[in-house]
């Protein structure tokens, strides 16, 4: 988002990212996504003419980035330091909401799309962890861990902190994440020291 104040457009897909990392996919309408970002109906029909598909797919988008500007900041001190920021946004979001939220692209992933309605938003999805997948592979291989177990590393990061959230809300607790992050952080320490 920009620094000055977003904009309404800026609102509707920040509004819908957290709707739908609240409520998931289905449940959540433009109707409901404009009133949630405090947006006249009609404006959400103008900045997205093809409609929920098109919010979703831009709520989706929106969340991997603001998530990999994130991870791109804290990887320069290191694949350790950009799990743990990795793990710490991820658990910000969880208690902060009360456990009601959880990642909108993980939501977008499981949830079958309405009949009629595109795959656009589930592309997206496949396309944001496939970009954080690669942020933390190219962390792990700038400090000497061979690619490919860099990748299956990166891998395994992003599918276990995304199943950890879930496990957070449905359990209201930070347990599972604790759990995970201590692992984690094992098992990129020793890829890093034996490479």
């Amino acid at each position: 988002m920009s620094k000055s104040s977003p904009s309404a457009r800026e609102r509707i897909v920040a509004g819908a990212a957290d709707m739908i990392s609240r409520r998931g996919l289905n449940a959540t309408s433009i109707r409901e996504t404009a009133k949630h970002a405090s947006a006249p109906l009609g404006s959400t029909y103008h900045y997205f003419p093809e409609g929920k598909q098109q919010l979703v797919t831009e709520a989706v988008r929106y969340t991997g980035e603001w998530t990999a500007r994130s991870l791109r900041k804290e990887l320069q001190a290191g694949p350790v330091a950009g799990l743990q920021a990795f793990l710490a946004l991820w658990r910000k979001i969880v208690v902060d909401s009360d456990f009601r939220a959880g990642c909108p692209v993980l939501a977008v992933s499981i949830e079958e799309p309405a009949p009629g309605e595109s795959s656009a938003a589930l592309a997206a999805a496949a396309d944001v962890f496939t970009t954080w997948e690669g942020l933390l592979a190219d962390s792990l291989r700038e400090h000497g861990v061979e690619p490919e177990r860099a990748a299956n590393l990166a891998t395994l990061v992003v599918a276990a902190v995304e199943g950890t959230v879930a496990m957070c809300r449905a359990k209201r607790s930070t347990q599972p994440l604790d759990r995970t992050a201590e692992e984690l952080r094992a098992l990129i320490l020793a890829a890093v020291a034996a490479d």
